[in-house]
C-alpha cells in the first residue's frame, strides 16, 4: 500500500525541482528528510513539505512510519504563465514563468525475516 501526497502549480520550474527529486527517490524516510534539510535549494523545501504529507498520510493509515521510503518522486510539467516584456524597438519578448506538480509516494518495506 503506497501513501501519496502532491504539490500542484509550484511556482517553479520542473527541471529545477526534479534536481532534487532525483536525489530521495528510492531513500529511506527520515534519510530522505536529512538530505532535504541540508540541501541549499528552493525547491528542497517543497519536496520536504510533500514527503512530510505523505508520512503524514500513512501515519492516519496506521502504517508503521519507520519502515517507510520514497518509492516515487515524480514532477510534471503544469501550466505557463505568459508575461511580456517590452524591449528596444518596439519588441515585445515574452517571459514564461513556470509551474510543476511535484508527487511523491511512500510505501513500506518488506519485513526482513
Amino acid at each position: 500500500m503506497a501513501w501519496r501526497a502532491i504539490h500542484r502549480y509550484a511556482r517553479m520550474s520542473a527541471r529545477k525541482v526534479r534536481l532534487i527529486a532525483d536525489m530521495v527517490r528510492g531513500r529511506d524516510v527520515q534519510d530522505a528528510l536529512n538530505v532535504l534539510k541540508f540541501s541549499p535549494n528552493r525547491a528542497a523545501v517543497m519536496i520536504g513539505k510533500v514527503l512530510k504529507s505523505a508520512i503524514a498520510n500513512a501515519n492516519e493509515a496506521e502504517a508503521d512510519v519507520e519502515n517507510l521510503f520514497v518509492s516515487v518522486s515524480r514532477v510534471d510539467e503544469g501550466p505557463v504563465i505568459k508575461r511580456i516584456r517590452a524591449k528596444d524597438r518596439g519588441r515585445a519578448y515574452e517571459i514564461r514563468k513556470r509551474m510543476c506538480h511535484i508527487v511523491i509516494e511512500v510505501d513500506q518495506e518488506p519485513a526482513k525475516a
